[in-house]
């Protein structure tokens, strides 16, 4: 897991698997194992931050349906949290973002230090 160089959303992550296969269904025993583990690691992360319920949008990007093969693709999943300071402000995109250029509210590289030194245990269990 990690916050992308290109990241517009604070706190945004990518998910990437690290040995290459193109859906969720191709994952052995372990790395199904490690993906819970990875997610449960995220999400309590994202609550222990401003020790709030925390929302967020996330997706999934495996391999077209289409019964081709396409080694091209690699499973990854995208998380985009919208708070940006506090629990109760968030960011909201607006014309000249969404039409033009997104404006970062915090740089990549303080999320990825802020999430990173954050406890691994969830605050309503501390």
């Amino acid at each position: 897991a990690l916050v992308p160089f290109w990241a517009i959303w604070p706190y945004e992550i990518l998910l990437i698997s690290k040995r290459h296969f193109g859906n969720i269904i191709e994952m052995n025993s372990a790395e199904t194992i490690s993906f819970a583990l990875i997610l449960k690691q995220i999400t309590i992360k994202f609550d222990n931050l401003f020790e709030t319920s925390f929302p967020y949008s996330s997706g999934i990007h495996q391999t077209p349906t289409d019964g081709k093969e396409h080694p091209e693709w690699h499973f990854h999943m995208h998380f985009y949290p919208p708070l940006l300071r506090s629990a109760s402000v968030k960011k909201f995109m607006v014309g000249y973002e969404m039409m033009a250029e997104a404006q970062r509210d915090i740089s990549p590289e303080k999320s990825a230090e802020m999430l990173r030194n954050l406890p691994d245990l969830h605050y309503k269990k501390v």
